[in-house]
């Protein structure tokens, strides 16, 4: 039996979302093994190992029978040593041998198992050319006088040994492997050297092979290390998309789920206003005693609270569906000309009498050319009065709140309402921006607020194109400021003077 998701299981993140990219998951598993080796060989590093030998000898499988030739045709030319004809042969068909191998590799997609029998392959024809290059150590020349002949073979030697050495040292001890013979058979050539000549060229041919073991074998390791460095940033970037990936989807469900909310909010708005105007109008019936008187005081004191909570929760609801509307793109303008000071006056008037109960004296300082701005009159009424409201909310008995409308010096229009009030903690500030969210002063002082007066005031001045600036210190008082920027202001246009037909036609005719 199925079970059904309900739909808040659907807000939550789902992190099995991320493993339907099966290509990213399996490179995490991938570089993850690599890892665990520690730097050490490992089956991964073996594949990438034989690809890095393999595209070096489809690069380069022209340059060790490029020196087969050219040694024939010396040895031929100076030497009249006929017999390397044969050597030459079968020392080219096995380098062909070996680039067909190697051409055929790079056309496959390498696995563990492949590397492994690639690297056997590899390994016998490497034995096989350095059987050939023991042949020409081994070749004589009756008709050489001297050891220019032997001198020739080391130089050719060393050449071949140079070029094996940077071109195969993926393949751990390859050198030794291919030219330990040839050594062995060009001192056996010598039977056994002599002069220091020999000596000397025999030496130089096994500290050669000697260096070139150990340059490949740091070079086989630098190349372990650099796989592994390689494979740490792979592992990291696969990480970072893992959680990349993750983040994306638990912010697009946020997304969904906040939109879904405003929506729910923004549709339900008769829904929830109804039965409260029904509770309001009722309860105001009853406490006006406008059907008849209540006999009993503690049903009169009832009604009174039932039309106050109902009232403040009518406030409440109206602010976040408010809210709820700009999140959800359906908070209409109804844009028109209207006066900032004037809105400001009415506001003004509306909590003076709230402030004159708290002994708080409202200033007003208005410059004098204000021209009209195109803006929704009650939006900028709810904003003007939402500020101003909370000034004379939070500052004390026989205070001041001072309110100005005036020009922005990029030629838009604000209004700033600065009281004297205790202030709001620097580090609360973007608490009481945020939806609900009400500073440590409120909180203490027990004053009633929903804590979306604020947010409703960024989101208004938002769908306006201006900004909202609160400043505030500690015990010195707040200033909250609500600009409008210059593209709202609506500038006269000078009016057209009509021409006079008698002064244009006496120019004319002049």
């Amino acid at each position: 039996m199925s079970s059904v998701k309900s739909s808040a299981d659907k807000n939550i993140v789902d992190r099995s979302r991320v493993r339907r990219n099966p290509e990213m998951a399996r490179a995490v598993k991938a570089t993850r093994d690599r890892l665990q080796t520690d730097g050490k060989r490992s089956a991964q590093y073996d594949r990438e190992l034989m690809a890095i030998y393999v595209s070096s000898a489809v690069q380069g499988a022209a340059a060790m029978p490029v020196l087969v030739l050219l040694t024939a045709a010396v040895s031929i030319a100076f030497f009249h040593s006929q017999n390397v004809i044969t050597w030459m042969v079968a020392t080219l068909l096995g380098y062909a041998a070996m680039a067909y191998i190697a051409k055929r590799a790079s056309h496959h997609k390498l696995t563990f198992e492949s590397a492994k029998r690639l690297e056997k392959q590899f390994i016998a024809v490497h034995a096989l050319t350095g059987f050939g290059w023991a042949i020409f150590a081994f070749q004589p020349c009756a008709l050489c006088t001297g050891m220019d002949y032997a001198f020739f073979k080391g130089v050719v030697l060393l050449v071949a040994m140079a070029v094996t050495a940077m071109s195969s040292f993926t393949l751990r001890r390859l050198p030794l492997l291919a030219f330990s013979t040839p050594i062995i058979v060009f001192y056996l050539a010598g039977s056994p050297p002599s002069s220091p000549f020999q000596i000397s060229i025999l030496a130089m041919l096994i500290a050669t092979l000697v260096f070139f073991v150990f340059v490949s074998g740091r070079l086989y390791s630098a190349n372990l290390i650099m796989l592994s460095v390689q494979a740490e940033k792979d592992w990291l970037i696969t990480e970072l998309e893992m959680a990349n990936s993750t983040s994306d989807e638990a912010r697009r469900r946020a997304e969904e789920a906040n939109l879904a909310k405003s929506r729910f909010l923004a549709s339900m708005s008769h829904e929830l206003r109804t039965p409260l105007n029904a509770i309001l109008g009722f309860s105001e019936v009853m406490k006006n005693e406008v059907l008849g008187p209540l006999e009993n005081d503690t049903y009169r004191e009832y009604v009174s609270d039932i039309y106050r909570s109902g009232d403040h929760l009518l406030h409440l609801i109206n602010e976040i569906l408010d809210l709820s509307r700009i999140e959800a793109g359906r908070y209409a303008l109804n844009e028109e000309p209207v006066s900032m000071r004037n809105i400001a006056e009415d506001c003004i008037a509306m909590v003076e009498m709230k402030a004159q109960n708290k002994d708080i004296n409202i200033v007003s300082q208005f410059e004098r050319v204000l021209p009209l701005v195109w803006a929704d009159e009650r939006s900028i009424r709810q904003v003007i009065l939402n500020l101003l409201s909370n000034a004379v909310k939070f500052t004390p008995p026989k205070g001041t709140v001072t309110l100005k409308v005036g020009w922005t010096a990029g030629g838009g229009q604000y209004v700033s309402i600065k009281d004297d009030g205790p202030g709001i903690p620097e580090d609360e500030i973007p608490v009481v921006l945020s939806a609900f969210g009400q500073g440590s002063i409120a909180i203490k002082s027990a004053e009633q607020g929903t804590g979306l007066g604020l947010p409703i005031v960024q989101a208004i001045l938002a769908e306006h194109g201006g900004e909202f600036v609160l400043k505030s210190k500690l015990r010195e008082g707040t200033e909250a400021t609500a600009v409008l920027p210059r593209n709202r202001v609506l500038v006269d246009a000078p009016s057209i003077e009509t021409p006079d037909p008698a002064k244009q036609k006496r120019r004319s005719f002049a």
